[in-house]
């Protein structure tokens, strides 16, 4: 890596190679980017893990109205209406700029896009490639397109462990590949990272993700919003796999049904039945688990020897656990999916901190409120990879800062942390738990070890999780189990999360 950070400077850097963070360099081309990726590129990333698709309203039955109006229902109050008609008005076009990039969406005979219908989708707009494969699909298709991009550096096998400030503003990110460490000089940051789930025992996302980008973001000043949703995929296959396989709601939406381990239909009485609001179904699945129950999907009698053919992959990590779908019941319970909240961003992805954009799930935009519509977050990815990278193109790398002394950082630790979390902030929440947390983890945040950069986005999402006096979407609470008539979005910098965390400590201990 001699010599190649200086080769860089003043290049725009793309901190992560999941679909947001593909799009943007692409988007920016032929403005040279440097792509800097914790693994192979597209790898280590939950875009290439997606299984229902992209929300797109392409079929005649539907519009960006209809498709805007689902998504603030599944929101429950909290989304941003201007934002959230924005990105979903973009969804049919966008589908035709991955198809020029690349991408082959599956079609009917007819040569029509084949649309699958997921929970509280009032249409069938969930656009696929290769059944159930379709993240993989996509990324596959947009690597090879970025091989194909001379203006992108590809820079691998790395990991930012800081970002650098100048009055405020960004002047360039730390990195660490293999054991050395250098800086990157620059003025113009995309963090295109990743969620939250590997904070978590019991996720779909890979373990490594901790939400390295909201605790870089977080460290140099940005504005956070809405930590405290964390969605909870309903179906996880429920196995002794980590990240825990996912159990596309697709399944449900072509007839499966969920029952406990005394054959009972436990949803049929809700509105929705299982396609009800993910946050409705992870409740109700978390409060059969509660009672001691297990619970099952029961895909037998609506796909039975389908299920191979139309969810190729799921069948395959069935099998793994040693399930036929076709004759079995599948073991399911809830896992951490996707995070609303993360680093609050405009339209454009512009954060509060000049010369930082952020991309994807990372970013919290006011898209998905307290709870995602079920297919909106790849939609979301590409296109504010697009915004921001148009955004991008208006500017310029400005004059550099000189590189500062660099001082090594360990490797971020999720260890001790995930139990903490894993423990306190799940499906439901309350007081007493989060408090405990709070304890635990604001110690470790204001420490400088291999643990802190997880603290303090496990810290955020507990604070957070404390000032919503109320159960709304994704976040619930037992000793406030009912919503509030008005609510609205919370923003905190860091600085304003230990002061509530310090107030909660004292208080805490008061009472012990």
């Amino acid at each position: 890596m001699i010599g190649l950070p200086d080769a860089l400077a003043g290049q725009v850097a793309v901190v992560g190679s999941g679909l947001a963070g593909l799009m943007t360099a692409l988007t920016l081309a032929p403005q040279p980017v440097v792509l800097i990726t914790r693994g192979a590129i597209g790898t280590q990333t939950s875009s290439a893990w997606a299984q229902g698709g992209i929300a797109a309203s392409v079929g005649d039955d539907d519009s960006a109205d209809l498709h805007l109006s689902d998504t603030l229902a599944a929101g429950d109050g909290l989304c941003d209406p201007h934002a959230a008609s924005e990105i979903v008005a973009e969804g049919p076009a966008l589908i035709a700029t991955l198809e020029r990039a690349g991408v082959s969406f599956d079609r009917d005979g007819a040569e029509r896009l084949v649309r699958g219908l997921e929970a509280a989708h009032s249409r069938r707009r969930i656009i696929h490639a290769s059944g159930d494969g379709a993240g993989a699909a996509i990324i596959a298709a947009l690597v090879e397109a970025v091989a194909n991009t001379p203006s992108i550096t590809v820079l691998d096998a790395a990991e930012v462990r800081s970002l650098l400030t100048h009055d405020g503003a960004v002047s360039g990110l730390v990195i660490c590949r293999g054991s050395e460490t250098a800086a990157i000089m620059t003025s113009r940051v995309v963090l295109a990272t990743g969620g939250v789930g590997g904070l978590y025992d019991a996720t779909t996302n890979p373990m490594s993700n901790f939400g390295q980008g909201i605790a870089l973001a977080a460290r140099a000043g940005a504005k956070l919003a809405d930590m405290e949703f964390v969605q909870f995929h309903p179906t996880g296959l429920d196995s002794a796999r980590r990240p825990l396989a996912l159990v596309s709601e697709a399944v449900r939406g072509e007839g499966a049904t969920l029952v406990n381990d005394m054959g009972e239909r436990f949803m049929s009485g809700s509105d929705g039945a299982e396609l009800a609001p993910r946050d409705v179904v992870a409740r109700a699945i978390s409060a059969q688990l509660l009672l001691g129950r297990r619970v099952f999907l029961d895909a037998r009698r609506a796909l039975g020897g389908r299920f191979a053919s139309r969810f190729p992959t799921i069948h395959m990590l069935c099998h793994e656990a040693g399930i036929d779908p076709a004759v079995d019941l599948i073991p399911v319970r809830p896992a951490v999916h996707y995070h609303m909240g993360g680093i609050a961003t405009d339209l454009t992805g512009r954060s509060s901190v000049p010369g930082l954009w952020v991309v994807g799930e990372a970013a919290s935009t006011g898209l998905h409120g307290a709870n995602r519509l079920a297919s909106n977050s790849l939609l979301e990815a590409a296109v504010l990879g697009m915004r921001a990278a148009r955004d991008l193109g208006a500017t310029s790398a400005g004059k550099l800062q000189s590189v500062p002394r660099i001082r090594s950082a360990s490797a971020p630790d999720v260890t001790p942390v995930r139990a903490v979390v894993s423990r306190h902030l799940g499906v439901l929440r309350n007081a007493d738990a989060l408090r405990e947390a709070i304890t635990t983890l604001l110690p470790l945040a204001k420490t400088d070890g291999s643990a802190t950069d997880p603290a303090i986005v496990a810290l955020a999402i507990a604070v957070f999780a404390m000032l919503r006096k109320e159960s709304r979407g994704a976040h619930a609470r037992t000793d406030f189990p009912l919503r509030l008539p008005v609510s609205e979005r919370h923003f905190m910098t860091l600085s304003d999360v230990f002061d509530v965390a310090r107030a909660e400590t004292h208080s805490f201990a008061r009472s012990a």
